[in-house]
């Protein structure tokens, strides 16, 4: 159950409205994992598309990553703060950004869309684990496909490619600070949430209002998918028929119009 507050829905239970205190100024690591691993509780039974709609019925901006990405294993999902870092053809860069790396980040690897090389494999998402990191999202490939589906960790790539780079370029200044993804970068302000959907990009201060908002959208769809079930049909739920006939003496009016005069809507 969620209730209005000056920033948006908020839930009523005071255990699930504490869950996503996100990006707080002057947090503390420990505070910072904290909010992660409830970012991820209050993710698990959202998804990618929900969080997009939110986002814009909210008008915050999102990024979503080009076409294509995948999770290694089918069904995996992951949310937490970004932890960047662009790839230039050793793995070392790897273990450096997980030197500094808080329980619940998620590494995003700017792999400059590659997909001729496998730049992660078994041993760094063993080591990603080790570190409690909620994830790997790749713009470019990975290798050892079957060791990584033995692994827990969620993991989001483009696709595999069995051999590792072959190539040693200089880094640069924003190597360990910001990644690119698509046309879009990505930095440590920012929170990842990935599922089998794709992959979606959002500033941290908005997680709180996102979450909320997605989760009402969530409960309203789910009743009336129950609905649905119960045999009464959506078109009869969201009174298509007066939309109809709306429409027949006003052409210029909208489907997205008539839902949010019954506060039906299905899409933003």
């Amino acid at each position: 159950m969620w209730q209005k507050s000056a920033t948006g829905l908020l839930p009523s239970n005071p255990h699930v409205r504490n869950a996503c205190s996100f990006c707080k100024p002057g947090q503390s690591a420990h505070d910072r994992s904290m909010t992660a691993e409830s970012l991820s509780r209050a993710f698990a039974q959202l998804s990618t598309p929900l969080i997009a709609d939110a986002a814009l019925r909210l008008k915050i901006p999102f990024r979503i990553s080009p076409p294509g990405i995948r999770p290694i294993t089918p069904n995996q999902r992951l949310a937490g703060p970004a932890l960047p870092v662009r790839h230039f053809g050793s793995v070392d860069v790897f273990l450096e950004a997980m030197q500094g790396a808080q329980p619940g980040d998620v590494l995003i690897i700017d792999n400059g869309g590659r997909l001729d090389e496998g730049c992660i494999g078994d041993l760094n998402a063993l080591e990603a684990e080790n570190c409690q990191l909620a994830g790997i999202i790749v713009w470019g490939a990975h290798r050892d496909t079957p060791e990584l589906r033995e692994i827990s960790l969620p993991i989001f790539s483009y696709g595999a490619w069995p051999s590792g780079p072959q190539r040693l370029d200089p880094p640069d200044s924003s190597t360990l600070h910001s990644a690119r993804f698509g046309d879009f970068v990505v930095e440590r302000s920012d929170v990842a949430f990935a599922d089998d959907d794709g992959c979606l990009f959002v500033l941290g201060q908005h997680a709180d209002d996102l979450l909320s908002v997605a989760h009402e959208i969530w409960e309203r769809e789910r009743r009336q998918a129950e609905a649905i079930k119960s045999g009464r049909s959506l078109r009869e739920q969201l009174d298509f028929a007066r939309y109809l006939k709306k429409r027949s003496t006003d052409p210029g009016y909208t489907f997205r119009e008539h839902l949010r005069k019954i506060s039906g809507a299905i899409e933003e």
